[in-house]
Order: C-alpha cells, then sequence, then structure tokens
C-alpha cells in the first residue's frame, strides 16, 4: 500500500489558490437517517441540511475574501425534489428520479443563492452532462465560461444534469458527482479538489466494524492496496457516498496536477483548514504539473488544423520566455483551422516552435496580424481575449 501513516505536517501546503469543492448528498442532508426525523419533526427546507449548508457556504466565502477562487460541485437536487413531493414512495426508476432532479434543482439552487446572499457573493449555475466535457468544443466553452465566472468573483455552483442523463442516476440511492468534480478540477486548472462526505478520510479498514482502523493521511500513489480498499467497502457498504468512484476522481485529478482530499463535510473549518494546507482527512498529492499535464495533452492529443506563421521575435518569446503568442508577432495564418482548434506555430524559415489552441480562427488571424491587442477588437468587431494562442495553452517543441 503506497501510503503515509504518519502525521503530515500542519502546513504541508499553502498555495492552493482555486479550489474546486464537491459536496454529496450525504452532506447535505445529514445523511437518510436525519432525512427521516426531520420529515417527522417537519424540520428542514427541502430535506436538505441548512445548517451543514450554512457553515460550508461560510467557509467558501472566507475563502474568497483570502482571494482564492472557488469552484463548487454540488449534489442533492433528487433528495430535494423527494422533499418538495412529499417523499413519494414505491418508484425508483430513472425516469421518475430525472422528474424528482427536475423539481429539485431550482429548489437546490436558490438555497444555495439565499446563504451566499448572505455574505454578499454572487453564485452561478452550470448543470453538465458527460457530453458536454467529452467534445473538445464543448469542454473548452465549458472552460471559457467557468473560469470567466471565477475572475469576476462569481461562485460557479455545478451540477450534473440528472434531468438527460442516466449515467449515474441510476442504481445509486443518492446522485454522486465524484466523477464529475475530477473533471471539473482539471478544466479549471484547479490546485485542489476536496471531495466532502460523511467519513473523515479513507480508512486501513472499515472502522465500524474494526475499531483498531486508522485513518490514512496521505496516500502517495493508488495502487492496488489502495484500490482494494473499495472493495472492501463494496462488501461492507461502510460509506455511502462511494469509495471507488471517489478513488477514481483522485487519480484522474493528480494526473492533472491538482491534489485531492477526501474529508469530512461536517469537520468545523475544514475547507478553511485545507486551503491553508492543514492537514485533514486523506490527502492525494498531484503526481504531476498542470503545465505537464497540459503539454502531453497538447503533444500526444489531436493533430494540427493548421499553421501560424510568426516572426523571430515571437519565436524567440515562445520558447524562451515562455510567454503567449500575440497577434503583433504573426506574420501568416495557413489552414482553415476554427477557433478552440490546436494549430502549429512555426518560425519564417518554417521551423516547429511550438503548438497550442488557438483563441481566433484562421480568418480572424489573418484579419488581425501585426496589430497590436488593443485592436482586436476594431478589426474583428468582437474579442476572444488579447493572446491568439494563450501560455497556458501552449507547449513548446
Amino acid at each position: 500500500m503506497t501510503a503515509d501513516n504518519s502525521k503530515s505536517s500542519s502546513k504541508e501546503q499553502a498555495s492552493y489558490h482555486r479550489i474546486v469543492v464537491k459536496a454529496g448528498t450525504n452532506v447535505l442532508t445529514g445523511g437518510a437517517s436525519k432525512e427521516v426525523m426531520d420529515r417527522m419533526l417537519g424540520r428542514g427546507a427541502n430535506g436538505l441540511d441548512l445548517a451543514v449548508m450554512g457553515r460550508l457556504v461560510e467557509q467558501m466565502a472566507r475563502l474568497r475574501l483570502e482571494g482564492r477562487e472557488v469552484l463548487l460541485v454540488t449534489s442533492g437536487a433528487v433528495a430535494a425534489g423527494r422533499e418538495a413531493l412529499g417523499q413519494p414512495k414505491g418508484r425508483r426508476d430513472v425516469p421518475f428520479r430525472q422528474m424528482l432532479a427536475a423539481v429539485g434543482q431550482s429548489r437546490l439552487m436558490h438555497t444555495y443563492q439565499e446563504l451566499f446572499a448572505r455574505h454578499g457573493v454572487t453564485v452561478a449555475q452550470a448543470l453538465l452532462t458527460r457530453a458536454d466535457v467529452s467534445d473538445r468544443l464543448g469542454y473548452l466553452n465549458v472552460r471559457d465560461s467557468l473560469l470567466g465566472l471565477m475572475e469576476l468573483g462569481v461562485v460557479p455552483i455545478v451540477n450534473e444534469n440528472d434531468v438527460v442523463t442516466s449515467e449515474e442516476i441510476g442504481d445509486e440511492v443518492f446522485g454522486d458527482n465524484d466523477t464529475l468534480s475530477a473533471l471539473v478540477s482539471n478544466l479549471v486548472d484547479a490546485d485542489l479538489l476536496v471531495m466532502l462526505g460523511d467519513t473523515d478520510g479513507l480508512y486501513t479498514a472499515d472502522p465500524s466494524l474494526y475499531p483498531e482502523a486508522t485513518l490514512i493521511p496521505r496516500v502517495e500513489r493508488i495502487d492496488q492496496a489502495i484500490l482494494d480498499l473499495a472493495k472492501e467497502e463494496e462488501r461492507h457498504s461502510w460509506s455511502r457516498g462511494g469509495l471507488a468512484a471517489k478513488l477514481e476522481a483522485a487519480r484522474l485529478s493528480t494526473s492533472w496536477g491538482a491534489d485531492v482530499v477526501i474529508a469530512s463535510g461536517r469537520e468545523p473549518d475544514v475547507l478553511l483548514a485545507l486551503a491553508a494546507g492543514e492537514s485533514r482527512g486523506t490527502i492525494f498529492p498531484h503526481s504531476t504539473s498542470k503545465v505537464e499535464s497540459r503539454e502531453r495533452w497538447l503533444l500526444s492529443g489531436p493533430s494540427a488544423s493548421g499553421e501560424i506563421c510568426v516572426d523571430d521575435g515571437a519565436a524567440e518569446a515562445l520558447r524562451s520566455q515562455h510567454r503567449s503568442l500575440l497577434p503583433a508577432g504573426i506574420l501568416e495564418a495557413r489552414g482553415d483551422f476554427e477557433r478552440h482548434d490546436v494549430v502549429l506555430i512555426v518560425d519564417k524559415r518554417g521551423r516547429k516552435v511550438a503548438c497550442g489552441v488557438a483563441n481566433y480562427s484562421a480568418r480572424d488571424v489573418a484579419a488581425i496580424k501585426g496589430l497590436r491587442s488593443d485592436r482586436i477588437q476594431e478589426a474583428l468587431g468582437h474579442q476572444y481575449g488579447d493572446e491568439v494562442v494563450h501560455r497556458n495553452n501552449l507547449a513548446v517543441l
């Protein structure tokens, strides 16, 4: 088992700037037993635990005040819909659960909107399906929207669009957005993904069956011994959130350059502690940098759709200074590439300099080549940024 059971440093990593928080249904509702009790006593709007949600929202608002960027991936729409319809029983088929999600999603977002508004924070809803992020153009459009919202100080709240997808809604007691949270962490180049559930983290065994079981504070690599812990969970069901899904999400996110933590959503100030680099739950440190991950995708991913020829000054800036490609240094656009296509960047002697994702089409590049960035709007009538290829979407060859 590739894990470290020694106590982690209390200030292991204090540089987290962009944080994705995943809150599972069990955290937001207080678990199935609390939902039943609340129904009996007439407590709790929408079956949601407003006290727990309020504490999580307060922490995220405080992180925003610290200058950090926060994105929330939330479950809870099905639970909120079930409560709104009087906890209907008897039907468990996928179409009915999709109807519950349709009823509950607006109630879930209304609750978040009111809670964040108390702290002066604006929120935005984003409902995604797997198709939205598996398609390259959709992936980049969603990325642009989420990054733009966070730049404006908005907290995006993301949920899987359960009304039109059945991949995750069908066989689970509660909706699970673990995989979606990993994909979103990659979308926005997150530094940290925090998956909050109803357990303190990853244990050596089921703590309810084995009192001697201990929390694993750090997992350097998700190997077979770690994966076997998920099989243990499947046999004993000691984590309603799905440990296998969380481990897969951790594997994906760490390979994309983000640290991942599995922790309890009910622990006081857990998000503030983690953002400050304190040890909580189980941490999975990133296995590669975000730059390395993106460069590997560019170099081994889709073939280039066209070429951009640049002058010597731009070529040197790309090679030696890892600068973005601006229109002023462009000599020519070749091919028929579109915005968000991967393009090859060459110097005027035809030597390969870099490849990257274009912010503008070949026609647009031809119209703005040689211009200063502040003249893009004037030349095109629209603008997608000052850079033709941003340095974060560029790999030097």
